[in-house]
């Protein structure tokens, strides 16, 4: 388990991080002493998000990003190195989804664009835009976040299932590409966890998924950030290309 202050020093950056899954990660990681810069299109909600973990003595900056504009994304990276000094981690959190509920024939091809944009090219781009920073620290840790439904095909959900899976394909082609950088690169593919951004899934979904994992109750985003830590953490320097599926057992990867 993440023992407190296993990430002394570390300079990370989550995108996405103004609240839901994003924020969870910022609080882990600035728990276990980090120090974290924010990232989100949110500009309202990342100065609250930022002041609620300044107000508890740890050192956190927020960055306004559109992770779809390239130029945002290397004015983001160019920032969170500017305001910590150095980069050490990178957790590509940032994504919208097609709210579901249309099967592949009924998707609007403006929100198929949308999700790919943010969802894989976003990823790709800050990824990019870090990898300098990354490779001077000598430790340097990447995390994707992935999702179970592309693990086991969740139906009328297809461009959000699509664009996880090419962020789990990414992982993959990346570990071998920055691996001579001695950068990491690994996906934490969480289920269905209970934040806002999924409160248009009804109640028989989520009841579906707490009724078949083998650990039958509803997912948190604090679920998942041990996994996030843990890849952020020295004891992963030897663990990267693997996608870890964390849903209590609805997917076992």
């Amino acid at each position: 388990m993440p023992q407190i202050g296993q990430l002394q020093g570390r300079r990370i950056l989550v995108t996405g991080a103004a609240r839901g899954l994003g924020f969870a990660f910022a609080q882990a990681l600035c728990e276990h002493g980090a120090q974290v810069a924010l990232a989100d299109l949110r500009e309202d909600l990342l100065t609250q998000s930022v002041a609620a973990l300044q107000a508890r003595g740890f050192r956190a900056v927020g960055i306004r990003v559109d992770v779809a504009d390239p130029a945002s994304v290397q004015h983001c990276a160019d920032e969170a190195l500017r305001a910590l000094g150095g980069l050490d981690g990178l957790v590509n959190n940032a994504a919208v989804t097609d709210s579901g509920g249309k099967g592949m024939d009924d998707i609007e091809l403006a929100k198929w664009d949308q999700v790919m944009q943010v969802n894989v090219r976003g990823t790709w781009l800050m990824t990019r835009a870090c990898r300098p920073a990354l490779r001077a620290s000598g430790r340097g840790a990447v995390v994707h976040l992935a999702s179970d439904t592309a693990l086991w095909g969740a139906p009328n959900l297809m461009a959000y299932v699509a664009s996880k899976g090419a962020v789990i394909a990414m992982t993959h082609a990346m570990a071998r590409e920055l691996g001579a950088d001695g950068i990491t690169v690994n996906a934490v593919a969480p289920g269905l966890v209970m934040v806002e951004a999924t409160q248009y899934v009804p109640e028989t979904r989520h009841r579906h998924y707490i009724d078949q994992r083998a650990l039958q109750r509803e997912q948190t985003p604090e679920d998942v950030a041990g996994a996030v830590v843990y890849a952020m953490s020295e004891g992963a320097r030897f663990v990267t290309g693997q996608v870890l599926a964390v849903n209590g057992g609805f997917v076992m990867h």
